[in-house]
């Protein structure tokens, strides 16, 4: 048999990860997360969501299909990912990088909102701040994790973990595939 190419192995691994993702049955807290996150903006309220490089990627991509659009036309839906360069750039120079996510959730989040956390090691302090900062305000916490769900698998109100894999790589495709699950619930739970 001929020796699998560097492209495909990719591709196998991949597919690996997400059957082993399936395998360990994460609907139940998809569905929750898809609940809390269509009451908060059925009663007025937001999603925050955030992450660091790839995964402030996906974090942006997550808000932007709720106020933009994702499959099919319908109203706007209320998102933001803190993810404004001035605001980044002000909060890390004024207090430092740990703080640029907690800072926002401090001035925009109110109770009744829900914060979504993307951190492939369930350890970035920044997330983990903003966690903390939510959780004062009485705001739901989501966090999107890998590896161990680190600090975070115990910090938040629901963690949806992608299985193990020494790599971010991994683990940020199973969030797009997360996030795309959460998208699609909200709408059919609102009516769209």
């Amino acid at each position: 048999m001929k020796e699998e190419t560097n492209s495909r192995k990719q591709f196998s691994e991949s597919l690996k990860c997400l059957q082993s993702f399936i395998e360990s049955n994460p609907f139940v807290k998809i569905e929750l997360a898809i609940d809390w996150m269509s009451q908060s903006i059925a009663n007025g309220n937001k999603i925050i969501s955030c992450g660091n490089g790839g995964s402030m990627c996906d974090a942006m991509h997550f808000a932007e299909e709720l106020s933009g659009r994702y499959r099919n036309d319908r109203p706007s839906l209320a998102a933001i990912s803190i993810s404004d360069p001035s605001h980044l750039t002000c909060v890390a120079n004024d207090y430092g990088f740990e703080f640029i996510f907690s800072r926002f959730v401090e001035g925009i989040g109110k109770e009744g909102d829900v914060l979504l956390g993307i951190s492939t090691s369930g350890n970035s302090q920044n997330v983990i701040n903003a966690v903390e900062k939510a959780k004062e305000k009485g705001m739901k916490t989501i966090v999107l994790t890998g590896k161990n769900g680190g600090k975070l698998s115990q910090l938040a109100d629901l963690e949806i973990r992608a299985p193990y894999s020494e790599y971010a790589d991994r683990a940020q495709e199973i969030h797009i595939k997360i996030i795309h699950a959460l998208i699609m619930g909200i709408e059919k739970n609102l009516g769209f």
